[in-house]
């Protein structure tokens, strides 16, 4: 069990965090959650002891092995993507590679030195055996196919692998270590549907400590069984999944707008008193009373959440075609000597190829995007959604078919690396204001900033010095303030903080024009999209709304996929696929196929709820047992203290 006690960190006059207490161990999923800047990552490298606290201390057990994913890696070369990864299996990376130094020594030892090479090599994979070393190579393969690795990937050297990938890597080498604590910094920002899926699942059934900061609902849904806030410099802890986080939190508001709002009122009738008797001779001693008591009232704070989002309008675009965009069976991909064509980038190779060599990414692709529609692209990544993108921003022609845009369809493109162009020397006002446009409509730029969370002398700070979500804050707020009928975001949440994703839901809801949407953020789609274009096989299909098996795809190892509550006609190129889709849809008529184990789940779920609800009255009798009052009446004290031996042995029950 990790603890940590009165944590406080400030950079010059601006303080973080203060009196920051929690505990971490085995069993506790923990999410941190709060606005960009709050001091998130600040607090887990403190936790995890690579920064130090101005006050506080971490205890960390000696044997404690914690594994740390941050936000940004180093570059790793020299080794493939599975030797990698085995670097966190330990041990028995240690022992494989001491069996193949063994192996390359017997083949040139001989006589007596040999005979004692073959019996160190036999210790040896005895003991490789015994530790399961097989085993965890068959692990090492089933996380990076969970995490979107093809098989053929897992020899690629790690040199030809972007930022994104590298992540992967590094996300996959910490699961296989299976350390006794798990912190992870945003793990989902470079991940798709698919893999976000995979790893709730993989982390939903996590044994040892957790502890991850993300802004995906979802995820925080399917994993947590505790969330960390952090607003107002305090660290305020909730039981419970995102859900039981957001009623528990408008409760605790509600009780502490209360509590407040009576203390006004005791407050203004003794400053009433004060001030009728203060110069009553008679009086003088209850006056002197009342105002050191004033002194001494230790007032009741609201800890209102930050809110960096204000309604905002949009500027009003000029009216497009009815058709906005259209693909009439179109093929696309690479010429062989593009680079675009890596499968790093976005643009994998399908295992086919044309007539003249280009590599096929997408084939008969036939759709239609009409004025006023919100589109989701979704699928993994490297299935050739970017290059979809691409074909409809005009960046690169297709093979064959036809790609059209409508009359006065005016674009605007905010991809994954939009932040990484800022002006670091400028400030977030200045570098504003580069937006071709801006200030003309009659819109004062620092009102339209206020909206994305830059408010008063925020606007005068230096880009360089922002946070990563603070910059790709910025970035959407200059995306979005060009007056375009037609919206292009691929991945606008990654680095988001919780709040400022609701400022991009609010702003893509209320947006008059027409949206193309790339995100792994599930919440994000379900809000804002009205149909969906599932890319994967080198398809590309439409949806009329967004099925749950689409957010929620299928895998081999993962239990069936919700089923789907919103509209599912489709249109596609793709007949055969159609027919398969029918022939499957007959087969669910006869009878279902139950998955055995999921009795098993809902038992375990139903356990989890009650444990979490048990603890949560553990804390809450254990706050009426800190009531010095309490123990003026012994006889209601010895209830609570029954009252909370039961609890304790309620919550150890349903623990076991």
């Amino acid at each position: 069990m990790l603890t940590a006690t009165g944590l406080s960190r400030a950079f010059g006059p601006h303080l973080l965090f203060r009196d920051v207490a929690l505990q971490l161990g085995a069993g506790r999923r923990v999410a941190l959650v709060g606005s960009n800047g709050t001091g998130k990552t600040t607090l887990i490298e403190t936790i995890v002891g690579l920064q130090e606290p101005d006050t506080g201390e971490v205890h960390r057990p000696r044997d404690l092995q914690i594994g740390y994913l941050p936000q940004e890696l180093p570059t790793e070369t020299g080794r493939s993507v599975f030797e990698q990864v085995m670097l966190g299996a330990g041990p028995v990376t240690e022992l494989a590679a001491r069996i193949e130094y063994l192996g390359e020594r017997i083949g040139s030892a001989s006589g007596d030195e040999q005979g004692q090479l073959l019996a160190e090599f036999g210790e040896a994979q005895s003991r490789f055996e015994q530790i399961g070393g097989y085993a965890v190579e068959a692990d090492a393969h089933r996380i990076l196919s969970g995490l979107g690795f093809d098989p053929a990937d897992h020899d690629r050297p790690m040199a030809e692998m972007s930022g994104g990938w590298r992540m992967r890597v590094a996300l996959a080498r910490l699961l296989l270590s299976a350390p006794d604590l798990l912190v992870m910094d945003e793990p989902t920002n470079h991940l798709d549907v698919d893999s976000v899926a995979w790893l709730e699942q993989h982390l939903a059934g996590w044994s040892g400590g957790l502890l991850f900061v993300s802004h995906d609902r979802d995820f925080i849904d399917a994993v947590a069984n505790r969330i960390l806030e952090l607003a107002s410099n305090r660290i305020t802890e909730y039981v419970g999944g995102f859900a039981e986080f957001v009623v528990a939190r408008e409760e605790q508001l509600a009780t502490q707008r209360a509590l407040a709002a009576q203390q006004d009122r005791q407050v203004a009738q003794t400053e009433r008193f004060i001030e009728r008797f203060r110069y009553k001779a008679s009086k003088a001693r209850q006056v002197q009373s009342r105002v050191k008591a004033l002194e001494k009232l230790d007032r009741i704070v609201v800890d209102e959440p930050d809110d960096p989002a204000s309604r905002f309008g949009f500027p009003k675009p000029r009216r497009s075609s009815r058709l906005v965009a259209e693909l009439h069976d179109v093929t696309a991909g690479y010429p062989p000597a593009d680079g675009s064509s890596d499968r790093w980038s976005d643009a994998p190779s399908t295992g086919s190829a044309d007539s003249g060599g280009n590599e096929i990414i997408l084939r008969n692709v036939t759709f239609d995007v009409e004025r006023g529609r919100k589109v989701a692209l979704i699928g993994p990544n490297g299935a050739g959604k970017t290059t979809l993108v691409r074909l409809l921003t005009g960046e690169m022609p297709p093979l064959a078919g036809r790609v059209g845009r409508g009359t006065n369809v005016d674009l605007s493109h905010f991809d994954q690396l939009q932040a990484e162009v800022l002006d670091d020397r400028r400030t977030v006002l200045e570098e504003f204001k580069t937006v071709p446009g801006v200030g003309v409509d009659g819109r004062n730029p620092r009102t339209y900033l206020a909206s994305f969370g830059f408010r008063g002398d925020s606007v005068d700070r230096r880009v360089g010095d922002l946070s990563g979500g603070e910059q790709t804050r910025l970035a959407l707020a200059k995306t979005l303030a060009v007056p375009v009928n037609l919206l292009v975001l691929d991945e606008p949440t990654n680095h988001l903080d919780l709040p400022s994703c609701d400022v991009l839901e609010d702003a893509l809801q209320a947006y008059p024009g027409t949206v193309v949407l790339i995100t792994h953020d599930r919440h994000l789609i379900r809000s804002v999209a009205d149909c969906a274009v599932e890319v994967r096989d080198g398809r590309a299909t439409w949806y009329e709304g967004v099925p749950d098996r689409v957010l929620y795809p299928v895998r081999s190892d993962q239990s069936p996929a919700p089923s789907n509550h919103g509209a599912e006609g489709r249109r596609s190129g793709d007949g055969a696929a159609q027919k398969g889709d029918r022939t499957r849809g007959n087969k669910a008529k006869g009878k279902p196929q139950r998955d055995p184990r999921q009795g098993i789940r809902r038992k375990l779920e139903r356990a989890e709820k009650e444990w979490e609800a048990a603890e949560a009255t553990v804390l809450e009798v254990q706050g009426r047992l800190a009531d010095p009052d309490l123990y003026q009446d012994p006889d209601r004290a010895a209830s609570v203290v029954a009252e909370h031996e039961a609890a304790k042995d309620r919550a150890a029950d349903l623990m076991a």
